[in-house]
């Protein structure tokens, strides 16, 4: 068995050679800010477990989401299509509980690793339809799925009940109020743990994307206990839809620890399991951090984006560029940092590529000669990002320029051009004196996408 799973799973690169059956776990975090992990300057949270895994592994410092929020993100990274190309470009809730389903007949990472013989399991926030609809993850190629389906469920951390494989399951000691016996992030936790255990001779896709740091701000207590009494903390005293909490700083700083603690204690059972050395175990978010203070979390306070502008619904970089860190002991160099410019659809590419099942279509480049110091490393000749909510944006990276257009629906659009070298804040524009590339990357802008029936951006579309 050992030798035919050698043979299978040899790829390209000698140094990426299996052992064993191997394993690849993919956690994303839902919101997690640039900067919000202690291995990326975060100087108030707590991760040790990802500080960690980015000392053993590699750390990106230029990766981004495939938009600035959750549901086209995830189908970004689970198609390998850019906004421009994917099926899902927004949020849109469908009643009477969901978001609008993942078209049909796309394939998903989960399908790519099942037709190489993967055993595959999702826990967390899927926001691409449900178990109702063709949208359902055990339709989309997992095997077994444990969390919610529709986004606006996932706003309680203690919720009544979680789905499993379809069926709704109580959640012990919860009421959906404010606290309960059974915070969902443990739920999801112990799933993955025990998932891994259960099939620990079998080749594994795990994604689990999880609900934190996303607010309702909810925690166990003996998660925010140790933030308790550190810094200013004044109340949050709840409002539009989201909950109150005495001490929210606190509360979201254990959020982001226990992500922290699911990710070290999978590690760990990798190395129990004696599996680390063929294992691929990557941390990233679906998009940037909360904006303007809501449900009472402070990107402010605990500097989220790292001095970048922008937050969650924005394609400035604070809403789009996320940390990345993947742990391959034995393939991937201890303590390497990579500048590469890159995105979603470029995990998607790396993730199939160490599946050997490469997709008939994608927008993405592979990035694993770089997290295996290969020479050869494809770059993209540009990245594209749109957005139709939050005023209708849309963004061009091309080098170090990148365009940023914003207000599109309304009648006054605003375009600006920045140099991402010499200006990562993006403030300087230099639009006015740059007219040339402004002019080149709009033009790469109109090729780079097509019109969506289900999501129509009319400010682009009619250009197209």
């Amino acid at each position: 068995m050992r030798l035919s799973i050698v043979c299978v799973f040899a790829m390209a690169y000698a140094t990426t050679i299996w052992a064993g059956p191997p394993v690849v776990v993919l956690i994303v975090g839902d919101d997690l800010g640039y900067a919000e992990l202690g291995c990326y300057g975060q100087a108030i949270i707590k991760t040790p477990g990802i500080d960690r895994m980015a000392r053993e592994g590699m750390r990106f410092t230029a990766y981004r989401s495939g938009a600035p929020v959750c549901a086209p993100s995830r189908c970004c990274l689970l198609t390998g299509k850019h906004s421009g190309h994917t099926a899902i470009r927004d949020n849109r809730e469908q009643k009477p509980h969901g978001q609008e389903p993942l078209t049909a007949g796309i394939p998903t990472l989960g399908n790519l690793f099942q037709s190489k013989g993967f055993a595959t399991a999702a826990a967390g926030k899927w926001g691409l339809g449900t178990h109702e609809d063709g949208g359902d993850p055990l339709k989309r190629g997992f095997d077994h799925f444990v969390g919610y389906y529709c986004q606006r469920h996932a706003h309680n951390h203690f919720p009544s009940f979680l789905y499993n494989d379809g069926a709704k399951v109580p959640q012990a000691g919860n009421t959906d109020s404010d606290t309960g016996a059974t915070w969902s992030q443990d739920v999801f936790e112990k799933q993955a743990l025990d998932w891994l255990d259960l099939n620990k001779d079998k080749p594994l896709f795990l994604f689990l994307p999880v609900i934190v740091p996303h607010v309702a701000l909810q925690a166990p207590e003996d998660a925010i206990a140790p933030y308790l009494g550190q810094f200013n903390d004044p109340p949050y005293v709840g409002g539009k839809g989201y909950r109150k909490h005495a001490h929210p700083r606190a509360a979201y700083a254990a959020m982001v620890s226990r992500m922290d603690r699911m990710a070290e204690r999978i590690v760990e059972r990798l190395r129990q399991q004696g599996r680390e050395r063929d294992a691929w175990v990557a941390v990233t978010s679906d998009n940037g951090p909360t904006h303007g203070g809501v449900g009472g979390s402070d990107s402010t306070f605990f500097k989220s984006t790292g001095g970048l502008r922008g937050l969650k619904g924005s394609v400035y970089e604070g809403g789009i560029r996320v940390p990345l860190v993947v742990w391959a002991p034995g393939r991937v160099a201890a303590g390497s940092t990579s500048a590469l410019d890159c995105y979603a659809p470029d995990l998607f590419a790396t993730l199939a590529e160490i599946a050997q099942s490469p997709p008939k279509a994608s927008d993405g480049i592979s990035f694993l000669p770089t997290l295996i110091g290969n020479d050869g490393q494809k770059k993209h000749e540009y990245m594209y990002w749109e957005f139709p909510g939050y005023g209708g944006q849309q963004a061009v990276l091309a080098g170090n320029l990148k365009l940023v257009r914003t207000q599109l629906n309304s009648k006054k659009p605003k375009t600006e051009l920045f140099n991402l070298a010499t200006d990562r804040q993006e403030l300087t524009d230099l639009s006015a004196a740059q007219p040339a590339d402004v002019e080149r990357l709009l033009k790469i802008s109109r090729s780079a996408r097509i019109p969506s029936k289900l999501f129509p951006f009319p400010a682009l579309d009619e250009k197209n």
